[in-house]
């Protein structure tokens, strides 16, 4: 290796500590929005990552995702090991997006300012706030149709639009409530759906498990035509829903302390979040669908949600409602709050609490506009298929880049465009990478090539049949090109980590 390599990096600068600032806690409203987290600051761990992955996903919205590989034809084996490898693959792609974190303390968005310019970061925080202010409203929407059909089954009731426009009012608030709280009483909140609405799952179990058929065929009329074809839309259904966390990894680390937490345990705690407490809802979702299927074919047009409540014991529906509502709340908030922080990322004269009651309101009003009008609900599933598009190549770009630099950033120079200010080591070209952001739209590109889905199908997808691999391409040709650009075009000797040798040095 070469020494003058190591000599010539510059040190890391960190921006001074805020005096007097304590740590939030459960309770307390926390400070911090995309500005450098000071480590003395940080006082989150490897293990709430888990819980915020675990307690989460113990909802509708991710549930339902194990209805789809049933509803395509599979049988129940087949669907459980699409949910299986589909995600382990996705939490393959959703570990390593937690390493940013702990090293440029703030979120990934920002991170991204270091491969594709500090102007070029508003790529991320523009795919993370539409994520997660639709993920938002997902959550709100089927919380709110859970408890509607709860209660129609429970009280006998025949109109239940007043209940589902109530119930949207009062999710929305309980999560603007808490997501302006901030960091830890999401945690917290996650922490008490594990074992709530965990229980609610595992009873669950037993209350369906009746008509449970292991032996389950399936109905023969397979999504695609075939059941390889079927099987492998199921599994990248889920993959893409796993990875799609990528850009909200960030919001979590960035309170964590890498003096403090290893790599490996950030790896490891996100990797089985993801593979479990994703994968285990999916998991469920497959279960009670076979269920379903095994006592009585839903009808045509019948939603998985009240589908599940119509063959649901009296006594169990208050389950439901809980998984519902208390579920849907925290899945919300994780979607609301990276939300907020990104607006503030864009908008740097709002601060984190004003940012999020903004993304709150806007989430809410998408709610109601898509409850009036069918077909804004449509663009938001046509809208979440072609976000894994543009958001996989930016995770691999952010992945390879990680490792390439070994985790060095120089975190004054990522809050350039936070300061409304202009210059540092990743301003490049007018604060854009032209490299990483010619390779990722060239990812884009190929990417929506193989899409499917209500607005269009591209020739590529025909190729495969009408399979929407999108994503999949999309991140294949990032991990093929950035490799391969950052050779024609080397990067800047002083963004690169001590110890990494140019391409000019590696020739000596």
């Amino acid at each position: 290796m070469n020494d003058r390599s190591a000599a010539r990096q510059p040190e890391a600068v960190l921006p001074p500590s805020v005096p007097g600032r304590r740590p939030a806690r459960f309770g307390g409203v926390e400070k911090h929005g995309t500005e450098y987290i000071p480590e003395e600051e940080r006082h989150s761990s490897p293990r709430n990552l888990s819980t915020i992955l675990f307690g989460g996903s113990l909802t509708f919205g991710l549930i339902i995702i194990g209805w789809f590989p049933i509803s395509f034809g599979l049988s129940w084996w087949q669907a459980a090991s699409a949910v299986v490898v589909g995600s382990a693959f996705g939490a393959a792609l959703l570990a390593p997006t937690g390493l940013l974190g702990p090293r440029t303390g703030t979120n990934n968005p920002v991170s991204s300012g270091a491969f594709f310019g500090v102007g070029g970061r508003l790529i991320g925080s523009v795919l993370e706030a539409t994520a997660s202010v639709t993920f938002a409203a997902l959550s709100i929407w089927t919380g709110g149709d859970a408890l509607a059909g709860a209660l129609t089954r429970f009280f006998g009731l025949g109109n239940t639009e007043p209940i589902r426009l109530m119930a949207y009012g009062v999710l929305a608030i309980v999560v603007t409530t808490i997501s302006v709280f901030g960091h830890f009483s999401m945690v917290f909140c996650q922490k008490v759906m594990i074992p709530t609405a965990g229980t609610c799952l595992i009873v669950g179990l037993f209350v369906y498990g009746g008509d449970f058929d292991l032996g389950y065929p399936g109905t023969g009329i397979y999504e695609l035509g075939s059941a390889p074809a079927a099987w492998l839309l199921s599994a990248l259904l889920c993959a893409s829903t796993v990875a799609s966390y990528g850009p909200y990894t960030g919001d979590w680390t960035r309170h964590i302390s890498p003096r403090e937490h290893g790599d490996r345990s950030l790896l490891r705690a996100i990797f089985i979040g993801g593979l479990f407490g994703l994968g285990g809802p999916f998991m469920w979702g497959v279960f009670s669908s076979v269920a379903l299927f095994s006592a009585q074919a839903p009808e045509a047009g019948t939603s998985y949600v009240m589908a599940l409540t119509n063959a649901t014991p009296i006594w169990f529906v208050p389950a439901l409602i809980y998984i519902g509502l208390a579920s849907g709340t925290a899945q919300a908030v994780i979607n609301t709050y990276g939300t907020g922080l990104d607006t503030s990322a864009i908008i740097p004269r709002l601060n984190r609490v004003q940012a999020t009651l903004l993304a709150c309101v806007f989430a809410t009003a998408l709610v109601y506009v898509g409850h009036f009008y069918a077909v804004l609900a449509d663009g938001v599933v046509v809208f979440l298929a072609l976000l894994a598009c543009t958001s996989t190549p930016w995770i691999i770009i952010l992945t390879i880049g990680h490792f390439r630099r070994r985790g060095y950033y120089n975190t004054d120079d990522l809050q350039v465009f936070n300061r409304r200010q202009k210059g540092g080591i990743y301003w490049f070209t007018g604060g854009l990478n032209y490299v990483a952001l010619t390779v990722w739209l060239l990812s884009v590109a190929a990417g929506l090539l193989f899409a499917n889905n209500q607005w269009f199908s591209a020739p590529g997808s025909r190729l495969l049949g009408g399979m929407d691999a999108g994503f999949l391409v999309a991140g294949g040709v990032a991990a093929v090109l950035y490799p391969l650009a950052l050779r024609i075009f080397p990067e800047p000797a002083d963004v690169l980590g001590p110890g990494v040798l140019t391409n000019a040095e590696r020739s000596d």
